[in-house]
């Protein structure tokens, strides 16, 4: 093992999937545009869909629907729930692929001793359905939904939930995101955040303040060493019998 990536033993890397890890974007939208023609309204283009990724199913149709000049009543949310869920597993590998560097990025974090997790706003059924597909779940201790944890993201027990399915501790974990509601789960479970800069997001990644920001897969190995070297620099830097509370 590289000197260099020693501190990554025993790190739960936890990462984001939609717009993270894989680029899923042709097959949600192309979804939402399913559902959107099936109620006779406009299609949306990619670009102005792809920032409406992230917070799951629910909050991109009813964005959709806005976007598309429609707000969806309390009787038809359930029901197009259902049908995109539907629609969206069907296809869920049709045109999604991982993003450039991700395989070989995760073998190096694996193999310097990095236990990986999946952290995701995607129904988890769905989120193993597609790593399935893609042949990635076997990397991965946990892969873990909203459906499985106590609430989604951003709220920072989702994400102390998978690191703690992963068998780790927030303490020596990182987040690996790429949207605003990462950032905020991280910040708010204390854990780092590094950011990729090509992901689906409203405000860009840059201007969201993460701890790191990549924009290739191959400089996470090195972004994660950096930012745990120096969570641990401080947490020994707390005097014996005080907290950073």
């Amino acid at each position: 093992m590289p000197a260099d990536l020693d501190n990554l033993k025993g790190a739960v890397i936890a990462f984001d999937l939609d717009g993270t890890l894989v680029d899923t974007a042709p097959d949600l939208i192309g979804t939402l545009n399913v559902l959107l023609a099936g109620e006779g309204l406009p299609m949306l283009p990619m670009a102005a869909a792809r920032p409406m990724i992230g917070r799951g199913a629910m909050a991109m149709l009813e964005q959709g629907f806005a976007a598309a000049g429609e707000v969806l009543t309390p009787e038809q949310r359930p029901i197009l729930f259902e049908r995109f869920i539907d629609h969206y597993r069907d296809r869920i590998a049709r045109e999604s692929r991982p993003f450039p560097g991700v395989v070989a990025a995760l073998d190096e974090l694996t193999a310097a001793g990095a236990v990986l997790a999946v952290c995701t706003n995607k129904r988890t059924a769905l989120s193993v359905a597609l790593l399935d597909a893609l042949g990635l779940s076997a990397r991965f201790a946990a892969i873990v939904g909203p459906d499985s944890a106590p609430a989604a993201k951003p709220d920072p027990r989702h994400l102390t939930t998978a690191i703690a399915a992963a068998g780790g501790r927030p303490d020596h974990a990182l987040m690996v995101g790429d949207s605003q509601t990462d950032r905020d789960a991280a910040r708010a479970a204390g854990v780092p955040v590094v950011l990729v800069s090509f992901g689906y997001t409203e405000v860009p990644a840059a201007e969201l303040a993460p701890d790191a920001l990549i924009d290739r897969f191959d400089q996470l190995p090195a972004a994660a060493r950096g930012l745990l070297a120096r969570r641990t620099q401080a947490i020994s830097a707390i005097p014996p019998g005080k907290t950073d509370a």
